[in-house]
């Protein structure tokens, strides 16, 4: 299959996501705006969200999707179907009793995540009542992940690209609708998550079963039983504690913010939807193609192929995630004030949101390199590579956070974590190539060379472009400062892709087929 085209098709989904998700927050922020309740849905929010990517997303799909196009590889459809039943059923089991202990341990789970809320009682409370609420949500979204795993496996990406989608939907009603009749508004949100999850998995799973693949439920002793499921769940240890790491990371930066000014929670997560954008649009989309054909490649045992398959994903990511890191850079005050600007989100709030989007910027390559580097070790089934690697930035960024959090706040914190992400890429890196499972093919150097031109091309225009502009002064007409950043952006765009083709860039140098 043309792998730009399913990479396209999974972007432009993700991008659906991307846009309702910022409909969705722009509604937030102005509805809601950023205080010590906004603080305690993000910090309640976080828990079940950080358990997802732990082992739906991120465990899961890293130990799954390997086994998945092995067993495919040598077996039929009716034992392929009765592995991932197998599977499914494991993964209910033992997901509804972490939801249950969850529920349970809603207040400690919520003290060891934002230890500073406690300094309100009212608003601990509620994220202690929200969690409890929004906790099941790892259930229904571990379930998604696995359909989600054998449709890539298929490689039928659409689905599982528009999933997130009815997420947002359902964020946009329950504020519209239910919030203006509850005692507490606040609460619309968390049952926003519930019937989200209940909608993404009712999607999913109906068109797994349209491949044919017949999955059947079992008891936790038959579907304990399998060796295939033990071997699923070896694989998943480690990787649980790798992508452990990362959210162990966020978890203390969430406590970090707590103790900061009221809002410095929000302000990170606003900052953080926007890094979402070009992180989900390039790195998830690319990993997500990735990984199955990586895990194919392995299982044939076509090295050059797995060699070219990094490549391309590389160029790619340096062509787009570069340009946007820059543009980020530049427009964040832009992007923040059009995007979240409004009655209870004010022009303090947009600065503090736009340095943190500016600290984010930072490390923007790094977090969508990761994405395509590590499926080059779980694609091989090694997940104690990028776990030890894992494991020194985690203790890095949190050094770094001891230097910046004094000096920048909580856009320290942002700062400690691009830092981070770019030593996790260039650690996956260096270790692909020291293996020989990546080698670099030719014309990097003139790559790059001609990539830094239009990237000093893009950076001069935008910096021209906004320099007569004041987006404080702009906030009375809302639709007026949406009109010059649009033009900003688009002059920008034009100015990085006319660049790009006047030094030799064209689209097919970019084409690759599996």
């Amino acid at each position: 299959m043309n792998l730009f085209r399913a990479l396209a098709t999974v972007s432009s989904l993700t991008l659906l996501s991307r846009i309702t998700g910022l409909a969705r927050d722009m509604l937030i922020s102005r509805l809601f705006g950023a205080s010590a309740e906004t603080d305690a849905f993000n910090v309640a929010f976080r828990l079940p969200n950080l358990l997802r990517r732990m082992f739906a997303e991120g465990a899961f799909q890293q130990a799954f999707v390997p086994m998945l196009a092995d067993v495919r590889a040598h077996q039929d459809d009716t034992r392929t179907g009765l592995f991932v039943g197998h599977v499914a059923s494991a993964l209910f089991w033992v997901l509804l009793v972490v939801s249950v202990l969850g529920v349970v341990a809603a207040p400690v789970l919520v003290w060891l995540v934002a230890s500073g809320l406690a300094r309100d009682p009212s608003a601990f409370d509620l994220a202690a009542t929200m969690t409890r609420w929004m906790f099941p949500y790892i259930l229904f979204m571990s379930l998604v992940a696995l359909a989600a795993g054998v449709l890539n496996t298929w490689k039928r990406f659409a689905v599982p690209a528009f999933t997130p989608v009815l997420l947002n939907v359902s964020f946009i009603a329950c504020a519209l609708w239910l919030a203006p009749r509850l005692e507490h508004p606040i609460m619309a949100l968390a049952f926003a998550v519930v019937i989200g999850g209940v909608l993404q998995l009712a999607l999913q799973w109906t068109a797994l079963l349209r491949t044919g693949i017949a999955v059947r439920f079992a008891g936790p002793r038959e579907a304990f039983r399998d060796p295939r499921v033990g071997q699923v769940a070896r694989l998943m240890l480690p990787a649980i504690f790798a992508v452990s790491v990362a959210q162990i990371s966020i978890i203390i930066n969430t406590n970090i913010a707590s103790h900061l000014v009221s809002g410095s929670v929000t302000w990170l997560a606003f900052a953080d939807r926007l890094m979402e954008f070009p992180t989900a649009l390039l790195g998830v989309a690319l990993g997500t193609v990735l990984l199955p054909n990586l895990s194919a490649a392995f299982a044939e045992k076509r090295a050059d192929d797995y060699a070219r398959l990094l490549d391309w994903g590389l160029r790619l990511a340096f062509l787009l995630a570069l340009p946007a890191a820059v543009g980020l850079g530049l427009t964040a005050e832009g992007i923040v004030t059009v995007l979240f600007q409004g009655r209870e989100f004010s022009a303090f709030d947009v600065k503090q949101t736009s340095v943190a989007v500016v600290g984010y910027a930072i490390g923007l390559i790094g977090l969508i390199g990761v994405k395509i580097l590590a499926p080059g070790f779980y694609a091989q089934k090694d997940i104690r590579t990028p776990v030890k690697i894992a494991v020194a930035v985690l203790i890095a960024t949190q050094l770094a956070n001891l230097a910046l959090v004094p000096w920048l706040a909580h856009a320290g914190l942002a700062v400690s974590v691009s830092l981070g992400a770019c030593a996790n890429a260039a650690a996956l890196f260096i270790g692909l190539k020291r293996r020989g499972l990546y080698r670099p093919q030719a014309q990097w150097g003139t790559f790059l060379l001609r990539l830094l031109v239009a990237l000093a091309v893009l950076a001069t225009v935008l910096w021209a472009a906004q320099r007569p502009l004041d987006w404080s002064a702009l906030q009375a007409a809302p639709w007026q400062r949406a009109g010059w950043l649009a033009l900003v952006i688009g002059a920008g765009t034009a100015a990085y892709f006319t660049a790009l083709a006047l030094l030799g860039f064209r689209p097919r140098d970019f084409r690759h087929r599996a």
